[in-house]
């Protein structure tokens, strides 16, 4: 007999603990979703000498230089044989002010559960310190023990920083942000070039941002401006902070905000339409949901009639876990949210018609992901944070999987490349269909 409604709210109130799990050594393990900073693949390491053996080495985190720990190695289990520049499953985890990566043998999903079902750690798990363990607790039939990172990477443990120790020869020394070289012969054309080539690698270092046909007009253009405006002050992207102002305007309007009744007029316009009763949406990129909930009730008032099927994913881990169950300021929800909000103590949150439409899940897209064929993919700003080569890759797996008459909305400043097939539909919104 399945659970009502009543007793379903009530096991939902009682989830105020999550963890990101994964498998090592054979064994199900978890970590506070708090200190998870993000989900990795390791490769491309610096090796370091005359350091422990599950030191993997350090690794340039977004120009950050931050130690890669094994702990298979450093929990003595066992550490599958792997070529050298295999990649590696892990996740970066904070420890106090400090970015620390961690390789497991594989990365499982997101569990939420009732901090009161978590039991002492017991002394069966002999092949780990108890000391590292906070807790184990049994969900789904798995038991699964819960690592204290604080614990496992405390001062007193030996993989203290290895930034500052003697580097090798591969690879700039911590800090250093790779930049195009200058010869003595440079004009001052040149300079122009070699500034905004410095640029580019700032922004991929810092940001993860990356400059390709895609955005390179954007990008030259708000250089060309940064330049102008800089009176008295380098041109040069010197760290993160600079990286961040450089491109604050590139991203799309209300972005991590719900739409306004204006941009969701302007949206409607080019809403496609659909012979079926189902309007299949891919919305990568979706962040903590506001997105997403402004489109499942934009499309409601649109297409009353329809089904509305939206698959929501993002690699922010934090921000996928809270989405299902966002609740906002009544100040913050536009008009056309009306009939499909309601309030309580708490403040406001959207009723199952719109609840119900969505699946929020943790994924890249730059993995394969079986999907139905969409009718709209909005992916706003997302394309530019993927390496050029995944750029291309994933746009060619769109054109592949839209369905005839469906509409992809980039960014408001990413152009798809009309050589591969893309046709530009007119209107503010920029939107691309096949």
């Amino acid at each position: 007999m399945g659970k009502t409604r009543e007793s379903a709210e009530k096991d939902v109130e009682h989830i105020d603990y999550k963890m990101v799990t994964f498998s090592l050594g054979g064994k199900d393990f978890g970590i506070d979703i708090m200190k998870i900073a993000e989900i990795a693949k390791f490769g491309g390491f610096t090796y370091v000498p005359n350091v422990p053996s599950y030191v993997k080495g350090v690794y340039n985190l977004r120009g950050d230089i931050i130690s890669i720990i094994d702990l298979r190695g450093m929990f003595h289990l066992p550490v599958p044989d792997t070529e050298s520049e295999q990649t590696h499953s892990g996740l970066i985890v904070r420890v106090g002010e400090s970015m620390i990566g961690v390789v497991v043998d594989s990365i499982d999903k997101v569990v939420g559960i009732s901090s009161t079902d978590i039991q002492p750690p017991h002394p069966i798990f002999g092949d780990i310190n108890i000391k590292y363990i906070s807790g184990v607790v049994e969900h789904d039939s798995r038991l699964y023990i819960i690592l204290d990172v604080d614990k496992v990477f405390s001062k007193e443990t030996p993989p203290e920083p290895i930034a500052t120790r003697e580097r090798t020869e591969t690879g700039p020394p911590p800090g250093d942000v790779p930049g195009p070289a200058r010869g003595p012969t440079d004009t001052r054309v040149s300079d122009t070039a070699v500034e905004l080539g410095f640029a580019h690698e700032t922004l991929a270092t810092f940001l993860r941002f990356y400059v390709s046909e895609m955005n390179s007009a954007w990008v030259e253009e708000r250089f060309r401006d940064w330049r102008t405006n800089r009176v008295g002050e380098a041109s040069q992207l010197k760290n993160a902070v600079e990286a961040e102002k450089f491109l604050a305007p590139f991203f799309s309007p209300h972005t991590g905000e719900f739409w306004s009744e204006s941009y969701a007029s302007e949206f409607s316009s080019i809403i496609p339409e659909t012979t079926g009763g189902t309007v299949t949406v891919w919305n990568p990129g979706c962040g903590k949901g506001y997105e997403t909930y402004s489109l499942v009730c934009l499309l409601r008032e649109k297409l009353p009639n329809k089904q509305i099927k939206i698959w929501a994913c993002d690699i922010d881990l934090l921000s996928i876990s809270t989405a299902p169950n966002l609740v906002f300021a009544s100040a913050a929800a536009p008009d056309y949210f009306d009939p499909y909000v309601h309030e309580s103590n708490n403040g406001c949150s959207f009723d199952d018609t719109v609840r119900d439409a969505v699946l929020f899940e943790y994924h890249d897209i730059v993995n394969e992901q079986t999907l139905p064929p969409p009718d709209l993919i909005v992916a706003r700003d997302v394309l530019s944070f993927l390496a050029p080569t995944d750029q291309k890759r994933v746009l060619a797996d769109w054109f592949e999987k839209l369905k005839p008459g469906g509409v992809v909305i980039p960014g408001a400043h990413e152009r798809l490349p009309f050589d591969e097939g893309w046709k530009r539909l007119d209107g503010e919104i920029c939107a691309y269909t096949k």
